[in-house]
């Protein structure tokens, strides 16, 4: 799939670490400059477009619509799928840096003969790979990978609409995402009920949507469009309270051109459409809106809400006439009151005029209570009073406040300054906003590549594509009960999301042991098992070999793990005998975690043991001797066990195994045998 702007910058020789693990991988893996990629073929030129100097699939001529030059020219990742005679290739072009310098990560993959892939058991033909390959899996309309392989550069004479959800991102953040979901999926559901077979839907963006209506004309266009607004208006989405459902739409009329010049000026329409809410814009006008349809709420402009707090009535009252025209005040005579209208509004406050001397509770109380439960990080807090003295503003300072004013007071003054305060604390919510979702979507990434590089070994092991799925929530089920009863090992979360992430790598080490002793069907021979017993040493070695990451927490947790996760408590175990808390504990729960799952899931070389013969095997020391204490939290979660880690295969199960399966068409293993012994 098609990603946004890249953020991913290497130095030389990180990028040589990442071409050498690729390489293990696809068939053919090259590193381009953007000089190579922009060097014209001069046979070409006549058209003005860049061409590629050695074609990627080595088919000896030029790409005519090069993935590698896409994804340079927008930064971004990009994938396509090409046929050279009946062999499919998928090329995967990946925009980096090196050093400063941009470049493409290019990795192409050889999935076999067409015709083997259609006939295979994930995809039964052609038909529904492309399905699968061009659906959107939320909304069921095509996705943005189908745009840009199938329709971006056609021309065609064609009606295009581009349409924008109304206030979707406010229904997202007031009713949650799964009723945006269904908002989505509401609006596509109509649209494709009015459109022909010939048309096509496309999910262009969040929610954006593309309709492309070849050979239909103007008129016809105009009415279908308004036939949609007024299906789309006449939803009622009852899990939003009695929301209604409303959509901006631009709309232009292709002429033989490439769809997406008219793609462009019908965005240009919809955002004016936006600006009018529910509207069509079109680029012979305005479509006006059907009186008979039920009207949409509009969106109101959000007032600011003060508290003002103040034992004279007086004071509140000149306040609420110079703010009252552009905020909803709310009043407290004194510092009790105040803290209570903060516990009953919190965050809805958005700012606390507050006076310092005051009966019952005085400022300065208010400010510490507000100190001890942090309400003074979200909510700013201007002092108001007559007391001028340094030694009080300097004491408001040190609490929090974020202004100070003396009476007699400038209204204009009093409302600039709340305003410039709101006004302020808004920007760096937004600023947190954006850097929380930024750290979210790159733990989510590095979450993302573990799970692959982790589901790779597991594939070439034989195991189950679940079985690091389970040891992920099974290691934080145990590390969760732990620090509820001991706090021995001082886990904090961080720590235990830490121990849970590269818990996803204990097994790295088992891509270095050779495919007969590690798929091995019957049980292995003392000299194999001394074979075996290696991939805890080569995890660490492999973990070692990544020298610029040494010092990172999650690489030092990893290698822990990678080394230790077979030691036994009572020194019994592999491969350096550790005993007792000589034991890293990020090991020993792993370790527990991967014996039960070994035991109840089902391995070429075994059948699987139900949950109670596994737990009495475990307790009674049949797989080695455990920490005490997590043996404890193990028979206290079990009742857990069942729900959070293995009832959520029957949902798991399709996408990744589909996962699973699509590793081993990567690493185009011959023989899909069982798994190694634990």
């Amino acid at each position: 799939m098609d990603t946004q702007l890249s953020e991913i910058r290497l130095t030389k020789e990180q990028a040589e670490e990442q071409l050498e693990i690729f390489r293990r991988i696809y068939s053919k893996v090259r590193l381009l400059s953007a000089e190579e990629l922009k060097e014209e073929n001069t046979t070409q030129a006549g058209k003005g477009e860049n061409y590629w100097k050695e074609s990627c699939l080595g088919a000896g001529k030029y790409c005519d619509d090069c993935v590698c030059v896409v994804a340079l020219k927008e930064k971004a990742r990009k994938t396509q799928l090409k046929y050279i005679g009946t062999e499919l290739y998928e090329v995967t072009a990946q925009y980096v840096e090196v050093d400063g310098q941009s470049c493409v990560l290019e990795m192409i993959q050889n999935l076999g003969n067409g015709a083997d892939i259609a006939q295979s058991d994930e995809i039964k033909d052609t038909k529904a790979f492309y399905e699968a390959l061009y659906t959107d899996a939320l909304t069921g309309a095509y996705n943005r990978r189908y745009y840009e392989d199938q329709i971006k550069k056609k021309s065609m004479h064609a009606g295009v609409a581009m349409f924008d959800l109304d206030d979707f991102k406010l229904a997202n953040d007031t009713y949650g995402h799964d009723i945006g979901d269904a908002f989505l999926k509401t609006e596509v559901a109509v649209i494709k009920k009015m459109i022909r077979k010939t048309d096509a839907l496309i999910r262009y963006g969040g929610d954006e949507f593309l309709l492309i209506m070849p050979g239909i004309s103007e008129d016809s266009f105009e009415q279908k469009l308004r036939d949609i607004r007024r299906q789309i208006c006449l939803v009622e989405m009852p899990e939003s309270i009695g929301s209604r459902i409303s959509a901006s739409v631009g709309a232009v009329m292709a002429q033989g051109e490439q769809i997406w010049d008219a793609i462009a000026r019908a965005d240009r329409y919809m955002y004016q459409a936006k600006s009018h809410k529910n509207a069509i814009v079109t680029e012979w006008g305005t479509i006006a809106m059907d009186d008979s349809l039920p009207q949409v709420n509009a969106k109101k402009k959000k007032r600011q809400r003060i508290l003002i707090v103040d034992d004279s009535e007086m004071n509140r009252e000149i306040l609420y006439e110079m703010l009252k025209d552009e905020f909803d005040i709310l009043e407290a005579e004194n510092g009790k009151e105040a803290l209570e209208v903060l516990e009953r509004y919190g965050c809805e406050i958005s700012l606390v005029l507050l006076d310092i001397v005051m009966p019952i509770m005085d400022g300065f109380e208010v400010l510490g209570h507000m100190n001890e439960k942090d309400m003074i990080e979200e909510i700013p807090v201007i002092m108001i009073s007559s007391e001028d003295s340094a030694s009080f503003i300097r004491r408001a300072y040190e609490m929090g406040v974020s202004d100070y004013i003396s009476r007699p007071y400038d209204a204009q003054i009093v409302y600039k300054r709340v305003y410039n305060t709101i006004k302020l604390y808004a920007k760096q919510r937004r600023l947190t906003a954006i850097l929380t979702e930024q750290i979210r979507a790159k733990e989510e990434s590095r979450k993302i590549m573990i799970g692959i590089l982790s589901h790779i070994v597991e594939f070439r092991n034989g195991e189950s594509g679940p079985h690091v799925q389970h040891i992920n929530v099974l290691t934080q089920l145990l590390l969760g009960r732990l620090v509820q009863i001991s706090d021995q090992y001082h886990l904090s979360w961080m720590d235990r999301d830490l121990i849970v992430m590269a818990s996803s790598l204990h097994d790295i080490g088992k891509i270095g042991i050779d495919d007969k002793i590690l798929n091995k069907k019957g049980q292995l021979t003392d000299e194999e098992f001394e074979i075996m017993k290696q991939h805890t040493v080569i995890g660490v070695e492999i973990l070692e070999d990544l020298q610029y990451y040494q010092d990172e927490p999650l690489v030092k947790t990893a290698r822990e793990i990678c080394r230790w996760h077979h030691e036994r408590y009572d020194g019994r175990g592999y491969p350096d005998g550790l005993k007792g808390e000589d034991i890293p504990i990020s090991a020993q729960v792993v370790s527990l975690a991967d014996v039960y799952d070994a035991l109840v899931s089902k391995r070429v070389y075994k059948a699987s043991y139900s949950h109670e013969k596994a737990m009495q095997m475990i307790l009674n020391g049949e797989c080695g001797a455990f920490n005490p204490l997590l043996l404890t939290c193990l028979k206290d979660i079990e009742g857990e066990i069942q729900e959070m880690v293995y009832d959520t295969d029957v949902v798991m199960f399709d996408s990744a195994q589909k996962e699973h399966e699509k590793i081993g068409k990567i690493i185009e293993m011959s023989e899909k045998s069982g798994g190694g012994q634990y």
